[in-house]
């Protein structure tokens, strides 16, 4: 039997919420692209990650229905998981460090799979979209709760045909709007998982960072 790591990342501050990972330790089991998307198919996760080389932290992350260079909440619950200060996902290297009940993980705006960042005017009226809103594109619904803060109330809809009606915490949409904005934020996505950004020590990269916690679950081939 395989060992399978979930982990719950981006929790909110009384540790609940977050969106699960699935993290394979040995990619080795599973070698080709083939059986690695099947598993995640299976799993039915927003991500599934296989760690293909634990000292270097070469990664290769995939969503029920395709491969990713880069995805968010992968690469930070990951760098927790193992304890990493870079990750090498397909997109590039991803430096991560590890302050207090927060790990961090530094990425470049351009890796992130396009989304489309639609604002609202009130966190009320985000609260209020069906899941999924009417459309095909990934959107990322978003509204101040408190502008002067950098306060964000988030909602994140993949819209596409893998079974994830929505996104519970999204790293990547997160990078995202940190980069148009230009500035720190805290978001709460979803049911109440928190994301906190900064823009990163160079002018190209953005910090994200959050909680992550072990999640049960149930033995598995």
């Amino acid at each position: 039997m395989n060992e399978l790591d979930v982990l719950r990342v981006f929790c909110g501050p009384d540790g609940r919420h977050g969106n699960a990972l699935g993290v394979v330790r040995d990619g080795r089991a599973y070698p080709d692209e083939a059986s690695r998307q099947a598993l995640a198919a299976e799993l039915g996760f927003s991500e599934t990650v296989f760690v293909d080389d634990p000292e270097r932290g070469i990664v290769d992350i995939y969503t029920p229905g395709l491969r990713l260079p880069f995805a968010g909440h992968p690469l930070v619950g990951t760098a927790w998981l193992l304890d990493l200060e870079i990750v090498n996902p397909p997109a590039g290297e991803v430096w991560a460090r590890h302050d207090g009940e927060f790990t961090w993980i530094t990425a470049r705006a351009e890796w992130a799979p396009p989304r489309r960042l639609q604002q609202y005017a009130s966190a009320a009226e985000v609260d209020a979209l069906p899941a999924p809103p009417p459309g095909e594109v990934w959107l990322y619904a978003w509204a101040w709760e408190d502008e002067a803060a950098g306060r964000v109330r988030a909602r994140a809809f993949p819209r596409r045909d893998d079974g994830i009606t929505e996104d519970e915490a999204t790293g990547a949409a997160a990078l995202l709007l940190t980069a148009e904005l230009g500035r720190a934020l805290n978001i709460t996505q979803g049911r109440g998982s928190q994301i906190l950004t900064a823009p990163g020590p160079d002018d190209d990269t953005i910090e994200i960072g959050g909680r992550v916690r072990f999640a049960p679950h149930a033995p598995w081939r």
